[in-house]
């Protein structure tokens, strides 16, 4: 059987529907939530990787900030959205240590984070974080801890931190398991060899869920991992995979789906496991899906190895850095593998409503259990 029959099938398998009662009424009354704790990689890093390893370069940010903000964007991410539409200010990675306000939440996202610790690729000998999933969950459980001492101890830093009941009413995000795919595929594995690790890599995703829970977190907004094949990375890396209808790298989507697909039925698990529980499933990889419709109109997927944003390149003798397209409103990736802050607005104002959530909750009411 070849790798996609072999993706297919497991496919057929997983996807056995959900368990969500789609004809329930939803309270009219948005939730009120105070913070927001964001769990995840670069696509939700706020400055985490900038903080602990080293700063980005323009043209990262120049859209919004003017300046590189810790962003791999031109502006902002779907989390900057979040807040934004939460009437929140942006969050702070746990990472920074200047200047920072806490009292409305963290976010422990760092660039190249996975899941699961890839122990032989890990910075700064590969490409890994090291703040894989579980440690940053150990260093949320250390910041509530800490900053309850605090608050207690009162002072001129009581202020910038969460108060206790915030963590329970809170709004926890994750974007993260999209690396354990795409490190693995890099490092010379195969789809096939990555297939049968899902299963566990999706298991210790759970675990994190439970592990919040038991500390108090009870509303849980989970993105899945976007459609690797529509990556200009991915069809510049892999150039011989087979092609969908509009030249995408059909088996690498098929690799993201049943990563998904185990993902959708396990947060359906817990659901069950924790009636009291608001654990939402929100698909970003169908509405990233469709702005993915002519990935060769401006040249071959407007991405070179050899020329990454914000770099330095030679030329004819001279050091040129690398900048932004001439207009990344109109550009769906930013850098091959990242999305422009157009296409993450794009992605938010379709996943914050309620139809491409499972149970079909929109964001602003994902304080009520389902």
């Amino acid at each position: 059987m070849d790798p996609t029959s072999t993706i297919f099938s497991f496919l057929s398998v997983l996807l056995f529907g959900s368990t969500t009662n789609f004809n329930r009424v939803f309270p009219s009354e948005s939730c009120r939530f105070p913070a927001i704790f964001n769990f995840g990689a670069s696509n939700s890093d706020t400055s985490g990787y900038a903080a602990a390893f080293i700063q980005l370069k323009s043209p990262n940010g120049d859209t919004l900030f003017g300046m590189p903000a810790g962003r791999f964007c031109d502006g902002r991410l779907i989390v900057d959205f979040t807040t934004e539409s939460l009437d929140l200010p942006f969050l702070s990675s746990y990472q920074n240590s200047l200047a920072i306000n806490f009292s409305h939440g963290s976010n422990f996202a760092t660039a190249s984070s996975t899941i699961r610790l890839l122990t032989a690729n890990v910075v700064p000998y590969g490409h890994a974080s090291p703040f894989y999933l579980p440690l940053q969950y150990l260093q949320f459980a250390q910041f509530k801890n800490r900053s309850q001492i605090i608050k207690r101890h009162g002072g001129i830093y009581a202020s910038l931190l969460s108060r206790e009941d915030t963590f329970s009413k809170a709004l926890y995000t994750f974007d993260i398991g999209q690396n354990d795919l795409t490190q693995s595929l890099f490092f010379n594995m195969t789809i096939v060899q990555i297939l049968p690790a899902i299963p566990n890599i999706v298991n210790h995703f759970s675990n994190i869920i439970k592990n919040l829970y038991n500390f108090g977190a009870r509303s849980f907004w989970v993105y899945n991992t976007r459609p690797l094949g529509y990556f200009p990375k991915i069809l510049t890396s892999f150039p011989l995979a087979e092609k969908d209808f509009i030249i995408c790298a059909k088996p690498y989507n098929l690799l993201a789906q049943h990563f998904n697909a185990e993902l959708k039925n396990a947060l359906a698990r817990l659901r069950i496991e924790f009636p009291l529980a608001t654990i939402v499933y929100v698909d970003l990889y169908s509405t990233l899906y469709s702005l993915y419709t002519h990935p060769t109109k401006n040249g071959k997927y407007n991405y070179s190895e050899e020329a990454i944003c914000g770099g330095n390149i030679s030329v004819n003798g001279k050091s040129i850095t690398v900048g932004s397209c001439k207009d990344p409103s109109v550009r769906v990736s930013w850098d091959g593998v990242h999305f422009t802050e157009a296409a993450n607005k794009f992605a938010f104002d379709l996943v914050s409503t309620r139809d491409f959530s499972d149970p079909p909750i929109p964001l602003k009411l994902a304080c009520h259990p389902r």
